[in-house]
């Protein structure tokens, strides 16, 4: 069993707060043979610069920006190392410092988690955080044997060389330890590619049914095919600064937290530990879960939870003075790269207890309108449409969902998702029945950022001011 000792359960503490004002992004599409990386990252750095409503000219606020973090999760892709120097020369940004970030499908929230700890510490006044991948350059196949090498190859690489046979095994036993109807998984689905549809950013939304999920191909059993997020192509930004800076640059600066955790690659050999109880939690309220996994031969966080979303999400609650997370918080976007992890996650997160995940899916608390009720959900999630509905270009992924955190939080979602000009830069006409996703007068969101099955993860709670 292991036990944690309290230096290991410090609470980070910034020498000075970290404030967010700005984002952009390019769209996202299976293949973007028409662009070069360089060109990709320069579009989300544009729109970053020209259309954040910033209180300085674009040349102006690049002049400010002294230090660089990149996200990108394999070279391999465009067969080009150091891609973070390559793409920093191309935006200009030479002889600033930089670094590069690889945490697997975290990636782009450990860049985040570097880039406001640049400005927390006082090297940086202002940090470019900037994430891409560029995951066309390779057959599926190909991609899925890369991605996938970044599992331990001693145990996991043997289930088979593809991610989601890493996730079937967790969904099927999620699925029997809590007695998970396979539906719950399929509204999901069905939700996060619906509200893709309103994004111009997205590559692959869609209005399905339940049914339709249910009778979709096998990619791993029990996951099927709407399950499962695409290898994607796209880059994203945002702009990090001091809270004297922040208030120069944007009338609607963004303060934000994030903090880290990280677990074993070895799923199904993680060691047993006490249940890490967040601010809403007490100890009795697991009282019975422990005997159902005693019963089943289970044990904490087994195949079940994700430790290292535990742990990120109970220092940034800290950070941030997050006592009961679906009061406190006005929506999130979760790492939904297959339906089974955007379920894990709720329980991990505190949005219901351990065990109770699906309840957050079927009382509609996860809706922007509850279908049940015709009110508001209680926190929505994935109004961008998440990694199943709009993208998973894996260095770019944890930065997008913080970017649409951000604009939530200015109001702007109809800005950036609603002008009929954006969908026609990215060669598509906004729908006839596209509907606004802005959450009225919302005060804090969050985004969780996810590695492999959990072995990095950065939690990033932004809160208006």
């Amino acid at each position: 069993m292991i036990e944690f000792r309290p230096g290991n359960l410090r609470v980070p503490r910034w020498t000075r707060p970290v404030y967010m004002v700005a984002a952009g992004t390019s769209d996202f599409r299976k293949r973007y043979p028409e662009r070069k990386l360089e060109e990709l990252t320069m579009m989300a750095f544009r729109m970053l610069l020209e259309e954040n409503d910033l209180k300085m000219d674009p040349l102006e606020v690049k002049g400010l920006i002294n230090f660089a973090c990149y996200g990108e999760f394999a070279d391999h892709f465009q067969d080009q190392l150091l891609c973070e120097a390559k793409v920093h020369d191309y935006l200009g940004l030479d002889l600033l410092p930089n670094v590069g970030i690889k945490t697997g499908g975290a990636t782009g929230g450990s860049a985040l988690l570097m880039g406001a700890t640049t400005v927390a510490s006082g090297m940086a006044d202002c940090a470019l955080v900037l994430g891409w991948e560029r995951m066309d350059e390779v057959k599926t196949w190909t991609g899925n044997y890369y991605i996938a090498s970044a599992a331990c190859k001693d145990f996991e690489t043997r289930l088979a060389r593809n991610y989601a046979s890493y996730y079937a095994s967790m969904a099927r036993r999620f699925q029997e330890m809590y007695d998970v109807d396979e539906r719950v998984r399929a509204e999901i689905a069905v939700k996060n590619r619906g509200y893709a549809c309103h994004s111009p950013f997205a590559q692959q939304p869609g209005r399905h049914t339940v049914e339709e999920v249910l009778k979709g191909e096998i990619v791993s059993d029990p996951l099927r095919f709407l399950e499962c997020c695409a290898m994607s192509v796209g880059s994203s930004a945002v702009l990090l600064c001091s809270e004297s800076l922040a208030s120069r640059l944007s009338d609607h600066p963004v303060r934000l937290y994030a903090a880290g955790g990280s677990h074993t690659l070895r799923t199904g050999d993680r060691r047993p530990m006490r249940i890490l109880l967040l601010p809403n939690e007490k100890e009795a309220d697991y009282r019975d879960l422990r005997k159902d996994m005693e019963k089943q031969d289970g044990r904490w966080p087994g195949f079940e939870s994700f430790g290292a979303t535990r742990f990120a999400a109970y220092m940034a609650y800290h950070m941030a003075g997050i006592d009961n997370p679906i009061e406190d918080l006005d929506l999130i976007e979760t790492h939904d790269a297959f339906t089974i992890s955007d379920l894990q996650t709720y329980g991990d997160v505190g949005l219901t207890l351990y065990g109770r995940e699906q309840e957050y899916v079927t009382s509609g608390d996860c809706y922007l309108v509850n279908p049940k009720t015709g009110k508001p959900g209680r926190c929505p999630a994935n109004l961008s449409g998440g990694l199943l509905g709009t993208m998973h270009a894996v260095g770019a992924t944890g930065i997008f969902q913080a970017g649409e955190v951000l604009w939530q939080l200015q109001g702007k979602y109809d800005r950036f998702h609603g002008d009929p000009g954006i969908w026609k830069r990215y060669g598509k006409t906004r729908p006839g029945d596209w509907q606004s996703l802005q959450v009225k007068d919302p005060r804090r969101g969050m985004a969780i950022s996810h590695a492999g099955v959990g072995s990095h993860v950065v939690c990033t709670i932004l809160e208006k001011v």
